[in-house]
């Protein structure tokens, strides 16, 4: 069994989809591994470590991937490099197939067997591959973080015999993981935190944080969940109702940090520019939905804009921006997906299996996945 491990191209791309540390693990799992030239360097991982690993460093990707049967990639190959893979090569990465179908479609075309890493269910046993939860998990630490960089003043209460500092007001908005750390680490931080979500269920967590929940509760949140553990969209009526307790509560605010993402779909648009004018002047908002259309109507892919005084801060790929730490969870995501699949030194993939079902994007030169098939 072969497997290679690409460098990634795309931009603002600082994670690489092993560690020496899982390469290790492979090899114990049978796999000869070949890494790409480059692959770690932008996240502090050099050629170095990973060929005392034991890995083989590979500068030519054609050469990498022609007889590869897995290829670990955070965001997966381009298109145009689909037909450098041979027929019938496992593919594991974030692959965006509600965005890219055109990607997919080349992926099909190519004969690979794509498996969309953000597709894996949130069931029990799955967890330990989750990336979206370990990766979110980071971006939502970090957004706190790059909130402080932006924000004018610090964070907790500071009694000095010059006089009292007030502490920030944080508000969080979206309760999932990265909700949920950032929620964490503004409270480390000394900050008066509060958080909304359209998920009854997750005013518990955001209390048991030290946050305050701050929600219009109705018939309709009661299925605001997912199976999934997602949230849903919401009815017109309700975001207006919703809107309206978030304006007046947003005004009071230091800090917002928005984490709201709709599977498939554009990001909700959470805050108006209206409230962003009725934000204090010197406040900083951090939209981690930026890339996906953004929760502020006013934020901006990749740059930090100020706007009637406010800093809006839309940073791309988040995660990315630790990028030590993200590769290292999404690589052991990685290595705990494709360990079951391994069986006496072969790969045995159950496509009955729920968790290689729902994640498999495409097989035998077609798209298989039953969340595409409906999509035009």
């Amino acid at each position: 069994m072969k497997l290679a491990v690409l460098r990634e191209g795309r931009d603002a791309e600082k994670r690489v989809a092993a560690t020496p540390e899982t390469v290790k693990k492979l090899i114990a799992l049978g796999f000869e591994v070949s890494v790409e030239a480059g692959a770690g360097a932008n996240a502090s991982m050099p050629d170095t470590a990973f060929a005392d690993a034991g890995a083989k460093i590979e500068a030519d990707r054609k050469t990498l991937l022609a007889d590869a049967d897995v290829i670990f990639s955070v965001q997966g190959l381009e298109g145009a490099d689909a037909g450098l893979a041979k027929k019938g090569a496992a593919q594991l990465a974030v692959l965006n197939p509600f965005g890219e179908k055109d990607r997919m479609q080349a992926y099909a075309d190519a004969g690979l067997m794509a498996f969309a890493m953000e597709f894996v269910p949130r069931i029990t046993r799955a967890q330990s591959m989750d990336v979206l939860s370990s990766q979110s998990n980071l971006a939502g630490y970090k957004a706190v973080l790059d909130a402080c960089a932006e924000y004018g003043r610090a964070l907790p209460m500071m009694m000095t015999a010059a006089g009292t500092i007030a502490p920030a007001r944080v508000m969080v908005m979206g309760a999932g993981v990265a909700g949920l750390q950032a929620i964490a680490t503004a409270k480390r931080l000394g900050a008066v935190v509060s958080a909304t979500d359209v998920r009854p269920a997750a005013k518990e967590q955001v209390e048991s944080l030290g946050g305050k929940f701050v929600m219009v509760e109705s018939e309709e949140t009661k299925a605001a969940e997912t199976s999934g553990g997602y949230a849903k969209e919401m009815s017109d009526d309700y975001k207006a109702k919703q809107a309206a307790l978030i304006a007046e509560t947003l005004a009071k605010q230091d800090i917002a940090i928005t984490t709201a993402l709709i599977p498939g779909r554009p990001a909700p648009l959470l805050i108006t520019e209206d409230m962003v004018k009725s934000m204090k002047p010197g406040s900083v908002i951090v939209d981690l939905a930026v890339e996906a259309g953004g929760n502020c109507a006013l934020s901006k892919p990749g740059e930090v804009v100020e706007v009637h005084g406010v800093k809006i801060v839309g940073h791309k790929n988040v995660p990315s921006r630790l990028a030590a730490d993200a590769s290292a969870l999404f690589a052991r995501n990685l290595v705990h997906f494709i360990t079951p699949v391994v069986k006496e030194g072969a790969l045995a993939f159950d496509f009955e299996d729920q968790i290689i079902k729902e994640s498999l994007v495409t097989k035998d030169g077609a798209i298989v996945n039953e969340r595409l098939k409906g999509e035009k």
